[in-house]
């Protein structure tokens, strides 16, 4: 059974048990989807909740479309061109609860371009697992310009319209365990 109160101190992220994914319009038809295989995150939860901060990094190298080709152009400089910036990162700013769900804000970078933006979280709960560690679990959405962060590569179809859209969403399940010492 999960609680719904969330214990201070420091918690990061369990890679296995999370998933980074995203969403973005093709073709004007269709959407792609795709994932971020390595990233890191951190939450240091304090009493006072909304005093709390969180941090992540994301390896731009690790997109996986589960297609190589896409996969490889998008890591390319026409997109994220990861030889030069092969870390997305993030860095909060400040939360409000927003019904049962909070706002958090923060400064998204990527590509260079640091841009303030908001997600939508879902506090799951905390529960402790077979080995003892307290988990965590969150949902967060949001929806990005991916012009804003610079990868503004323009491939206009016949008859109007572009091969990738700009808006990007993004959506993250992620479950943290607390550092307990």
């Amino acid at each position: 059974m999960a609680d719904h109160q969330l214990t201070p101190g420091i918690w990061t992220i369990d890679q296995v048990h999370s998933e980074i994914g995203f969403t973005v319009r093709h073709m004007m038809v269709s959407k792609v989807r795709g994932r971020f295989e390595k990233f890191d995150a951190t939450l240091n939860v304090s009493h006072d909740p909304f005093q709390s901060s969180a941090s992540a990094t994301i390896d731009a190298r690790s997109i996986n479309t589960d297609n190589q080709q896409r996969d490889d152009h998008v890591r390319s400089a026409d997109f994220f061109d990861v030889d030069s910036n092969p870390e997305f990162t993030f860095v909060s700013t400040g939360a409000v609860q927003k019904g049962d769900d909070f706002v958090v804000t923060g400064d998204l970078s990527i590509k260079g371009n640091t841009r303030p933006i908001e997600l939508a979280v879902e506090f799951n709960g905390t529960t402790r697992d077979p080995y003892g560690l307290l988990r965590a679990g969150f949902h967060a959405e949001t929806e990005i310009s991916r012009k804003e962060f610079g990868v503004d590569i323009e491939m206009p179809m016949d008859g109007g319209g572009v091969v990738v859209g700009d808006k990007i969403k993004i959506e993250i399940d992620a479950e943290f365990t607390l550092q307990e010492n």
